[in-house]
């Protein structure tokens, strides 16, 4: 696994800069993506860094004395009750730019819970009307979107809770994409975003709604995969690493 790891950070190099938005997707247990984030978010040197595994109140204070002790930066987060995956993977992007403010765009369980039973407009922080979560899908990617849940975990959930499911990864890209916003107004960026592949794809993730509501901006993306194996979704530009040994995920569901 070492020999392995260590391969893949001989091809990390940084790809891309943005004069506004760099949007990073990841594998979240993968430590060669955590890695090659680091090294993106180095090169860049931005101002703020959005983070999906953070809620707001999380990142508050993130940027302390301490953050270059990882034990102590985990502990200020309350990282270890987050089920994100081991914080030593994340805290290389923390220190790869010191300075940068850092922002939460973690949504609530309780504000996943009103997306399913009130619906997102009611759910969202922000204008659902500007940002388009008062309408629905189009009708093909909402079958795509509930495919793709039902494939995600197993073919072992009832169809009828896909809609549900589908409503809060929406919640989510919307809210990853206005926390990037108020980052980028409040430090003049760049900005740095730091989140699954899911929701970094430029065909429905979250660069959908910041190109609708800030049209201007200048926005790269940069996914991440596997073995070279394909990656679902637009991006700029695809990293590559090699896979991890991990359990068998549809165990759970047997």
């Amino acid at each position: 696994m070492i020999a392995r790891l260590a391969a893949a950070l001989v091809a990390i190099a940084p790809l891309a800069q943005a004069q506004d938005v760099l949007i990073l997707g990841e594998v979240h247990d993968n430590p060669a993506h955590h890695l090659a984030q680091a090294a993106e978010v180095e090169a860049l040197s931005p101002s703020a860094i959005v983070f999906e595994m953070l809620t707001a109140a999380q990142a508050d204070g993130a940027v302390m004395p301490q953050v270059a002790d990882a034990d102590a930066l985990s502990a200020h987060l309350n990282w270890g009750d987050s089920g994100w995956p081991d914080f030593s993977m994340y805290h290389p992007i923390f220190t790869a730019a010191p300075g940068a403010r850092i922002f939460g765009a973690g949504v609530s369980r309780e504000a996943a819970f009103a997306a399913i039973g009130s619906g997102i407009a009611e759910a969202f922080a922000g204008d659902a009307s500007a940002y388009g979560l008062d309408q629905p899908l189009p009708e093909d990617q909402q079958e795509a979107r509930e495919e793709l849940q039902f494939q995600a975990h197993c073919e072992a959930l009832p169809r009828d809770i896909l809609p549900g499911m589908v409503a809060v990864q929406r919640l989510r890209d919307a809210e990853l994409a206005r926390v990037t916003l108020t980052a980028l107004e409040a430090t003049g960026g760049p900005v740095a975003v730091i989140t699954g592949n899911g929701h970094a794809r430029r065909d429905w993730g979250m660069p959908v709604y910041l190109e609708r509501v800030a049209p201007g901006l200048e926005v790269v993306v940069i996914g991440q995969t596997e073995d070279n194996d394909p990656l679902r979704g637009t991006f700029d530009k695809v990293l590559t690493a090699p896979s991890i040994d991990r359990p068998d995920p549809c165990e759970a569901f047997r």
